[in-house]
């Protein structure tokens, strides 16, 4: 039977990573993001690469949707065996100008769409007593940063919800992880819009997206008896949440 590793936020560059990962190891991966359009050259790379993909056009935030998407997999694809969040909402605004519409949409985005994705795989995962779900944090899922008001408050709300889940749900089989990514990601936004940051990549400086997915794939191996609950991931030049 086919395996399935649902990608949630599956974008062009950790999200499209970690989906090939597991596809690379015989999964079928089931990608998903707002606009399925945007899905074809990802699922184009691991057709090409040999694997199996499927693209859904998916606003994660929608509960009827997500439960649809997971109940789809089920029936069409096989057993979701890993499920992973990675909708990043990183927005910038100065409190005085971050207006509720702004904090509202970013909680929705980060936190709420996380909170149904990970709901909808634990109801799947539970009846059989296996599965891994990772939920993709950053920095400011520990720190909050001036001007980022709004993304902190939704990463440390999607890391309460990731611990509280792999409190409740290792017992019943389940491993829940949150990786924390502290640094900048190897993507062309980074490479546009932070030439200099971008420049550090030929000293290893910035997060390469395969070796995160490699990371990934290493949480959802783990043995029972050793599961990680969070994994800091930060290039070697980049301070310790601010230590260096």
């Amino acid at each position: 039977m086919n395996k399935a590793a649902l990608v949630v936020g599956a974008g062009d560059a950790t999200g499209g990573a970690i989906a090939r990962r597991f596809a690379r190891e015989g999964y079928v991966a089931c990608v998903a993001r707002r606009n399925e359009d945007k899905l074809a050259p990802l699922v184009d790379a691991i057709h090409s690469e040999g694997g199996q993909a499927r693209a859904f056009g998916c606003d994660a935030r929608d509960e009827e949707q997500v439960t649809a998407m997971v109940d789809v997999i089920e029936a069409q694809v096989g057993p979701v065996e890993v499920a992973v969040f990675n909708i990043g909402a990183n927005v910038h605004y100065p409190i005085l100008e971050t207006t509720a519409r702004v904090y509202c949409k970013v909680w929705e985005m980060a936190a709420f769409a996380g909170f149904l994705t990970g709901r909808e795989a634990a109801r799947v995962m539970v009846p059989r007593e296996r599965g891994t779900i990772i939920f993709t944090g950053a920095s400011a899922s520990v720190r909050g940063r001036a001007g980022f008001s709004a993304f902190s408050g939704a990463k440390h709300a999607l890391r309460s919800l990731a611990e509280s889940m792999a409190r409740e749900l290792a017992p019943q089989g389940i491993h829940v992880a949150h990786p924390i990514i502290d640094g900048a990601i190897d993507t062309a936004f980074i490479r546009d819009n932070f030439p200099e940051r971008y420049a550090t990549k030929a000293h290893d400086g910035i997060l390469d997206p395969e070796h995160i997915a490699d990371a990934y794939w290493h949480l959802h191996t783990q043995p029972r008896d050793c599961w990680t609950f969070e994994l800091d991931l930060r290039p070697w030049s980049e301070s310790v949440f601010g230590i260096r």
